[in-house]
């Protein structure tokens, strides 16, 4: 029963379609690990039963042989038995050659009885031989498999580990593009454009206040100049502008 539940697992394990169980995985890696650990432990289990079926073979052919050796040792027995009974009979001694006579039936029934069990064993030798032919196959099998099985798993690794650093080349290009609005350099690049334009106002501004300082002070200007126009007329004089304050030249300095 145990070498048949070892057969069975082996052909099970066989017939498991490597690929369509990692596709049906939710995580491939732990579908490959553990398909590697069943592996493992059912070549060992499968080793030790084909160990202990070759065992138990090797024993029956070892019987097989010796009941072979013994049925043709007994046969020769039996022959020299009937040739001494002969050479007895021929030199009228009768009852010697009786009593050899009977030797060598005793020895040809040995002989019948080794040849029957020898001929017992053989069907059982040819089944033991198959299954030991098979679960040797079977073996070489669940190795090719575990092979398989771990160079999916490395490929499987290898994958993961090259879409991993292309995500992270990815994320790496995308943090220093300039262009992209939601990146850092955008928004620091925003906020300079902002306080440039800030500054432009204040600029603007202050210009603006000056103009109307200077504006201010043409419009007092102005006004005195009529005050002093209006001045001049009551005391009868005309209302003419006032000579401008030439600069002394370098002479009367």
């Amino acid at each position: 029963m145990a070498k048949q539940s070892i057969f069975g697992r082996i052909s099970t394990l066989l017939r498991a379609n490597i690929n369509s169980l990692l596709d049906q995985a939710e995580d491939p890696q732990k579908m490959l690990d553990q398909l590697v650990r069943d592996y493992t432990n059912s070549i060992a289990d499968a080793e030790s039963a084909i160990a202990e079926t070759i065992g138990n073979l090797r024993l029956l052919e070892r019987d097989h042989q010796e009941d072979v050796q013994a049925a043709a040792e007994w046969g020769n027995k039996a022959l020299a038995a009937s040739r001494k009974a002969d050479e007895l009979r021929s030199s009228g001694n009768a009852g010697e050659a009786d009593k050899f006579d009977n030797l060598a039936k005793i020895a040809l029934q040995r002989q019948i009885s080794a040849e029957s069990e020898a001929k017992t064993a053989e069907p059982t030798i040819a089944s033991q031989t198959e299954v030991v032919d098979k679960l040797k196959d079977g073996l070489n099998g669940m190795k090719g498999k575990l092979e398989q099985l771990k160079g999916k798993r490395s490929e499987l690794l290898a994958r993961a580990k090259v879409a991993e650093a292309q995500n992270k080349v990815h994320d790496a290009v995308r943090s220093i593009d300039v262009l992209d609005p939601t990146s850092e350099l955008g928004r620091f690049e925003d906020k300079i454009r902002r306080e440039e334009a800030l500054a432009a106002g204040k600029q603007e501004l202050a210009a603006s206040s000056i103009d109307a300082q200077f504006n201010s002070l043409e419009d007092i200007g102005e006004l005195t100049e009529v005050e002093a126009r209006l001045a001049a007329l009551k005391v009868g004089g005309s209302a003419q502008p006032r000579p401008a304050i030439d600069a002394p030249s370098p002479d009367t300095v």
